[in-house]
């Protein structure tokens, strides 16, 4: 593999990483209860009620677990995370990412359909860049 090629994936795995923190940190907003759900699970109220609430702390987990898998897969050091489960689940990602475009644009929240519907598209596209590359194993 090229240094071109390596340090293309290195910057999609960065770019993907930070784009699951920045998701991550809405959803904890979501969670602590900041009027943000316009623009989240439909977009049928401001402020989310409990249960929804508590599936956005879920979800806070699991996009920063998310970008701990792209980063690996991408060469960062991510130990913690085992190189098959970082392939695998990069490849999840691109569908989870993938079909989370299409409920975007199928929401009647504009928020979801004009502001998140790109960026999740974004994001899959960098994770597809990610699991299709090639790379050394992290030292």
């Amino acid at each position: 593999m090229t240094t071109t090629s390596t340090h293309r994936l290195r910057r999609a795995a960065a770019a993907a990483g930070t784009g699951f923190a920045v998701v991550s940190a809405f959803q904890a907003l979501l969670a602590a209860g900041v009027p943000l759900g316009r623009a989240a699970y439909g977009g049928a109220s401001a402020e989310l009620p409990d249960t929804l609430r508590m599936a956005s702390g879920v979800a806070t987990a699991f996009w920063l677990v998310a970008a701990a898998v792209v980063l690996r897969r991408g060469g960062y050091r991510v130990r913690w995370i085992p190189e098959q489960i970082a392939k695998v689940g990069t490849w999840a990602l691109v569908g989870l990412l993938t079909a989370g475009t299409l409920m975007n644009l199928a929401s009647p929240s504009p928020w979801e359909r004009f502001g998140w519907a790109p960026i999740i598209a974004a994001l899959a596209a960098l994770c597809l860049t990610v699991a299709r590359g090639q790379r050394q194993a992290a030292h």
